[in-house]
């Protein structure tokens, strides 16, 4: 009787923990990262990030994984304090670089102020391997004018970041390839 008693109880705690996560995601607090794939070709002629645009909550964990067999990648920030890049995230975040992951690793972080965050690889911005992540909605009050009306272009590289647009409507958008 105790070890069918036990069983219940387990089996009545399911929806209990499925609705706290359920609660924690809605909250922006979910228990596992996002991942965005670093990805190539297998003699490295293209080379991307999987999904290329992201939509996540303020504090939601992005995991950057290469999958990539061929090439070492990075998820480095433009900003000025990263490699002299022009800043393309909020004007409060602060940058991060995963710095060179080898095939199989990862690298995490977790994004707070709301809004657009642009990201490249080190080793690829000459060939176009660039991504947005977007934090929050238009509607928070950090999101400022200059993350409605950025240019969808990094000055003077390859490469075309998903349009706010696209990625607001549909979460996660593939990458042009």
């Amino acid at each position: 009787m105790t070890s069918r008693r036990s069983v219940l109880l387990g089996a009545s705690l399911l929806p209990l923990v499925a609705g706290f996560h359920a609660w924690r995601a809605a909250r922006g607090g979910t228990t596992a990262p996002v991942v965005i794939a670093m990805r190539g070709t297998p003699r490295g002629e293209q080379v991307w990030f999987e999904p290329q645009g992201l939509w996540v909550a303020p504090g939601q964990t992005i995991r950057f994984v290469n999958e990539d067999k061929a090439n070492v990648h990075s998820a480095t920030a433009f900003h000025p304090d990263l490699y002299g890049r022009e800043r393309r995230i909020p004007q409060t975040a602060q940058p991060w670089t995963s710095e060179l992951l080898l095939p199989g690793e990862h690298y995490e972080v977790s994004l707070q102020v709301p809004g657009v965050y642009d990201y490249y690889c080190l080793p690829h911005l000459a060939h176009g391997m660039i991504g947005r992540i977007v934090v929050g909605t238009p509607e928070d009050v950090k999101w400022t004018q200059e993350d409605y009306h950025r240019s969808n272009r990094p000055t003077g590289l390859p490469g075309t970041f998903p349009d706010l647009n696209d990625v607001l409507a549909t979460r996660r958008v593939p990458p042009r390839k």
